[in-house]
């Protein structure tokens, strides 16, 4: 390379220095390293030369004052960095809003300058005048805190250091262009030269960027981008657009116009952390640590450091555990600690009960008393075997229970009680007797039919019943039920999802009235999706009765004229997969007329947009819809009930007629077979003493509730149906003393009516 002979002799050592393959501490460089400057070859890639640490004095300034060591610029680059490729949106830091620091790309850097003289822009050169090549194929520089650059000169600092890139930051045809030997030694990335494709090579862990010499094309792992502005050769400096690299590689910047200085934020430590994934640890457990890790730069992860790791601990206590990772260039993350708190080891419960008695007659009831413990106090499931309320064949029984505690340990015992030949009470006036509340016994349901009727007549308390249950099975999106209604009005909705898709059921309500209307949320029972019919049947009625009780779920929205809105929204807010089932019961009043459509849709779909275009759906033949006025029936007697066995009938469509109304979808009449989604209010005056009230199905399975002197009692415990005509379930009994009972029901969606309540004397006790 020849020098210019204007040169002075510093400007000749800054250059000497400037080729010398130096340390990246800002030592001087061994004697030796002063030779002439020979291309390091591996697999035909050469690398390129790093930048030197300096003193402030050796910076070079694109200024009218600048060493003639510094290539010309022709006077006209300003000192704002200005021009871009691409906006950067998503990665670039906000500014700070005092400080005068704005946060900017190239586009709001400063005004665009011209481009310099031929003589700054150099041709396709050799390998060696690209940048001064050092040995080995990566830099070896790990970066650290913000690299800053001074635009229009060569100065650049970080973490207190100055550093001199091999030409100043320069601004061409309104791009910044930055010396990319510089730039990657600083940010701690490999740069290489391919001698095959005759390309400059940027490595960052596993991306990987290519540049070529006066070409505005470059790759990003393998992809083609378009730069600005062409890269080129200044003073066999290889010069690229800066944002082509902060882009590529998610590098942040700020710009400062009244310092002229552009900060890259190189938060290159790589980050460490872990999580044990056991919620709770006990003293000999294996610890299950689950680490992450990653490295800003994307460079690998090499080695991994831990500081009060155990694999199990053998002491209950706190301990407080640390990880580190070190990437490929030497660098450790911060440490990241946890505190984990190692219990005592767990002692699982002791299962144990009592009963009043050793030994019983048949028919007699036992006491069973559970006096299970947990050092915890956390037993989590009790199950018993055996542990009948009587018993009625004589010899030895065994009951057991076992018991598990909240960590899955389990512990069972066993009891034997002798059952005497004696008998107390009879099968059927033990039940009678002490059957729980809400559970069910067997016994001759063909006495039934034989029991007189109680000769009740009814009311009707004004409200509409909008029953959607037909379709019951939707095999496809659609308009399941349409209707307006103004005042009261009870929705009764009952769907299966069989289209095969995930879907979601809206009810949309839409006022075309010319002036606002109110719509009033009464109550809510909703339930579901669930594979089971009679699960989502029972548990929908369950929350609309202690909606009822509680008023929690009262709602008010204002409809404006023209206004379409979602009401009932808990239908909405779960998808229904295939084969789910979804019931809702609620009452709702309006002060004018709306119009309601209840659809299905897919999920993703929006209920507004799709609804012009939605089909009616037809009824399936064999479920019921419609829309039903006087859907609140009020039942008072004032007679006795009870001093004689008696039963009242509800949806038989005899003592209790269906609901006569309309389907406005079929035009057609319609009739309520079961009175489904019809409130009973039953009110008893005069029930006598010591009389079983209890609930009895007729026209096949049931589970529900009803709500007894406001109390939730279940038909049956648990997921427990009434199976058949054969079994009752106990509901109330009275006391030494007449009373008056009031009972709430309504037939709970995907169980079967008729039913009958049964009013029957109790035996004495003994």
């Amino acid at each position: 390379m020849k020098l210019k002979k204007k040169l002075s002799i510093f400007t000749a050592l800054a250059v000497l220095q400037a080729f010398a393959v130096g340390s990246v501490n800002a030592q001087s460089a061994p004697q030796d390293d002063t030779e002439s400057v020979k291309t390091a070859k591996v697999e035909s890639v050469e690398v390129l030369k790093k930048e030197q640490p300096i003193a402030e004095s050796e910076v070079k300034t694109g200024s009218g004052n600048a060493s003639s060591s510094n290539p010309s610029t022709n006077g006209k680059e300003t000192g704002t960095l200005t021009g871009t490729e691409a906006t950067p949106k998503t990665d670039i830091e906000k500014p700070a809003l005092d400080g005068g620091e704005t946060t900017t790309n190239e586009t709001n850097m400063g005004s665009t300058s011209k481009e310099g003289t031929t003589e700054d822009v150099e041709t396709q050169v050799t390998p060696a005048q690209i940048e001064q090549p050092s040995i080995g194929g990566n830099s070896t520089v790990a970066a650290g805190g913000n690299l800053t650059l001074y635009m229009n000169s060569n100065k650049m600092e970080q973490d207190g250091k100055t550093y001199l890139a091999g030409q100043p930051m320069t601004v061409k045809n309104g791009v910044s262009y930055v010396a990319i030997r510089a730039l990657v030694d600083r940010v701690g990335y490999g740069v290489k030269y391919d001698n095959t494709t005759k390309e400059t090579i940027i490595i960052s862990g596993d991306n990987e960027l290519r540049f070529k010499t006066n070409s505005t094309a470059y790759t990003v792992n393998g992809e083609s981008r378009t730069m600005k502005g062409p890269a080129y050769q200044q003073k066999n400096t290889f010069m690229v657009p800066l944002t082509s690299i902060t882009q590529a590689l998610n590098i942040t910047y700020k710009v400062n116009q009244s310092a002229k200085t552009v900060v890259l934020n190189l938060n290159t430590k790589p980050v460490a952390s872990f999580v044990v994934s056991q919620k709770e640890i006990f003293a000999g457990d294996k610890v299950d640590y689950i680490t992450s890790y990653v490295s800003p730069n994307g460079l690998k992860i090499v080695d991994e450091r831990w500081t009060g790791r155990q694999e199990s601990f053998d002491q209950a206590g706190t301990y407080t555990i640390s990880y580190q990772v070190q990437d490929s260039s030497g660098q450790w993350s911060d440490p990241y600690s946890i505190t984990i708190q190692i219990l005592s080891p767990n002692l699982p419960p002791v299962a144990m009960f009592t009963t009043d008695k050793e030994q019983y007659k048949m028919g007699e009831k036992i006491t069973y008393i559970d006096q299970s413990t947990d050092d915890e106090n956390s037993i989590a499931k009790t199950v018993w075997e055996n542990n009948s309320l009587a018993f009625f064949e004589p010899g030895p029984k065994t009951v057991t229970l076992t018991v598990t505690d909240n960590h899955g340990a389990t512990n069972t015992y066993s009891k034997v009680i002798t059952i005497t030949n004696e008998t107390l009470y009879s099968f059927s006036d033990f039940n009678l007797l002490f059957t729980p509340v809400g559970q069910k016994f067997t016994f001759n349901g063909g006495e039934v039919t034989a029991m007189e009727k109680v000769p009740y007549t009814y009311t009707d308390e004004p409200s509409l019943l909008i029953r959607s249950n037909s379709p019951e099975t939707v095999n496809t999106e659609g308009i399941v039920y349409k209707e307006s209604s103004s005042g009261q009005t009870r929705f009764m909705i009952h769907h299966v999802n069989n289209t095969g898709k995930r879907v979601k059921m809206y009810v949309i309500v839409t006022n075309n009235n010319p002036n606002p209307a109110v719509f009033e949320q009464q109550n809510m029972g909703f339930a579901g999706p669930t594979p089971y019919a009679t699960v989502a049947g029972k548990l929908s009625i369950d929350k609309w009765f202690k909606s009822i009780q509680t008023r929690a779920d009262q709602k008010k929205e204002v409809i404006q004229p023209g206004e379409s809105k979602l009401i009932l929204t808990e239908l909405n807010k779960t998808p229904i997969k295939e084969g789910q089932v979804i019931s809702l019961y609620s009452d709702a009043y309006s002060d004018y007329t709306l119009d309601y459509n209840v659809i299905l849709v897919e999920e993703n779909k929006d209920p507004f947009e799709t609804l012009p275009m939605l089909p009616v759906l037809d009824r399936d033949g064999v479920h019921n819809r419609g829309t039903y006025p006087n859907a609140t029936r009020i039942i008072t007697y004032d007679q006795l009930v009870g001093a004689q066995p008696a039963r009242l009938p509800l949806g038989d469509n005899a003592s209790d007629p269906n609901l006569a109304g309309t389907d406005p979808m079929a035009y057609t009449d319609a009739s309520n077979a079961g009175n489904f989604g019809v409130l009973y209010k039953i009110t008893l005056n005069n029930v006598a003493p010591r009389t079983l009230i209890s609930f009895n199905p007729r026209g096949g399975k049931y589970s529900g509730v009803a709500l007894v002197n406001n109390q939730v009692v279940s038909i049956a415990d648990g997921n427990v149906a009434v199976s058949n005509s054969s079994e009752q379930s106990v509901l109330y009994r009275t006391g030494a003393y007449g009373e008056s009972v009031t009972i709430l029901f309504s037939a709970a969606p995907g169980s079967n009516l008729p039913v009958n309540l049964l009013f029957t004397p109790l035996p004495s006790e003994k």
